[in-house]
């Protein structure tokens, strides 16, 4: 009886699958089967509906909750930040992109030097062209009482590019008035 227990086990044993190599030693990659592919991240800016709300909504969290407290510094006219940032599509995009960069270099597969690469090649090179003196809110805190917040109105258009549409303009009145 105690032979026939005996090759049960090992049945059980040689019809189980087989361990991967290297398991014991906790590499990563080896000695597990291969994660399930993560959906596809989609720039922010393609979505719409609901989805973008949900993903604005989570991007909004963590600019909010992580990053602006860790990385916001002052603001300044030499790095300004807008309050409605979520209104500047450029910047949006921007934070979305670092914010997918941060996921995927804080993910343990990522090493140790993970946050390093993030910070070197991601934050450094967002920060600046986000909160550059003359980039996408470079106009938002010089007034805080301006609604659009945009850059300030280019200039006006010539005398003569005025003078042309008035012009242009009174011909079609003269050609629409009905003759008696």
């Amino acid at each position: 009886m105690e032979q026939s227990a005996q090759q049960a086990q090992q049945l059980d044993h040689l019809s189980a699958a087989p361990e991967p190599p290297f398991a014991a030693f906790g590499m990563p990659g080896l000695g597990r089967p291969p994660s399930p592919a993560p959906p596809e991240p989609r720039p922010i800016l393609e979505l719409a509906g609901e989805d973008l709300e949900d993903e604005l909504d989570a991007l909004s969290d963590w600019v909010d909750d992580f990053f602006l407290p860790v990385y916001g510094a002052e603001v300044t006219t030499a790095a300004p930040w807008c309050l409605e940032w979520q209104e500047h599509d450029d910047v949006v995009a921007w934070l979305h992109a670092l914010w997918l960069a941060y996921q995927q270099h804080r993910d343990p597969e990522a090493g140790l030097s993970g946050l390093f690469v993030w910070h070197r090649d991601f934050l450094t090179h967002a920060v600046a062209a986000i909160r550059a003196p003359g980039g996408p809110l470079s106009a938002c805190m010089t007034s805080p009482d301006r609604p659009a917040h945009r850059l300030l109105a280019g200039p006006p258009p010539s005398v003569r590019t005025e003078v042309a549409s008035k012009q242009a303009a009174d011909e079609r009145a003269e050609s629409d008035e009905p003759t008696s």
